[in-house]
């Protein structure tokens, strides 16, 4: 694997996994029209954890609080008390992210769906035009006084089952999960730091049940480079894309994300229905 192909994908990665355009949507198309080789799995979960880390270097005041927190939940939970009223403000936060990442369970089931997806820069196109009226749409809804306060169960649970849906290529995971906290009347700041702290959990389920593959499929030595700049590409810039990505959700919208992603998922169409593939020498 060339480093600059590495740097390439990590800046894919680190770009659209935060900003609502779908980062497997975007890789899968490089990959399919551009590079004719297959990505081994152990690249792409590297790229995983470098915006992994970018969650916690951005959020790391919201994020470490909740490890304890997630004890004293336990134990409020063996004692009896299951009013959310009895509990803190980060043990609520614990308890809404395992609501909202409980139904990514059934994605363990649906791999073979969304590989075949990925292979196929039609379907990728015809998903990336649904997530651009999505993003159309998130923009109408008015900003509701949902926060942590006041959060409910059956709130978290409605973005948990949409963030379901984001596995498919082309769909945005942070894309839709702020948006069906919207649907829920979240804060508009409130729905993207959940959005945020949601990934978490999925990002690291998906990494630990692909050991097997990453113990079958070991980084070969002259690889490791461009695998490492890769990843570190994918944090730097997940970094900058969640920065932008809070600062847009206070000050305006997001509809030019809304244009960007119809216009790709037009030229993904095209290629797709006419089978035009680029293949680049990197």
């Amino acid at each position: 694997m060339s480093i600059l192909f590495a740097i390439i994908c990590g800046i894919i990665q680190g770009a659209a996994e935060f900003l609502p355009v779908s980062s497997s949507g975007h890789l899968a198309l490089f990959q399919n029209i551009f590079y004719d080789k297959e990505v081994p799995m152990t690249f792409d979960i590297l790229l995983h954890l470098g915006t992994l880390i970018a969650v916690f270097i951005v959020y790391w005041r919201d994020i470490f609080p909740l490890i304890p927190a997630f004890f004293t939940m336990l134990g409020k939970v063996f004692k009896g008390k299951f009013k959310l009223t009895e509990y803190t403000a980060n043990e609520r936060m614990v308890i809404m992210v395992l609501i909202g990442t409980a139904p990514l369970i059934i994605a363990a089931f649906l791999g073979d769906a969304v590989e075949f997806l990925s292979s196929s820069t039609l379907a990728i196109g015809i998903i990336l035009i649904i997530n651009s009226v999505m993003l159309f749409v998130s923009d109408m809804l008015s900003r509701g006084g949902v926060n942590i306060n006041n959060v409910k169960p059956r709130n978290a649970l409605v973005v948990g089952l949409c963030q379901l849906f984001a596995i498919v290529p082309g769909l945005s995971r942070s894309g839709t999960t702020i948006t069906a906290g919207l649907t829920q009347n979240y804060d508009r700041e409130f729905a993207v730091k959940f959005s945020f702290i949601l990934s978490i959990p999925a990002i690291i389920g998906a990494n630990i049940t692909s050991i097997p593959d990453i113990l079958e499929n070991p980084i070969p030595t002259a690889d490791i480079p461009a695998y490492v700049i890769g990843a570190v590409i994918a944090l730097i810039c997940g970094v900058a894309a969640m920065k932008l990505l809070i600062l847009i959700s206070r000050k305006a919208n997001f509809r030019a994300f809304s244009f960007y992603t119809c216009a790709v998922g037009v030229i993904a169409i095209i290629l797709g229905l006419t089978g035009t593939t680029i293949p680049l020498n990197i």
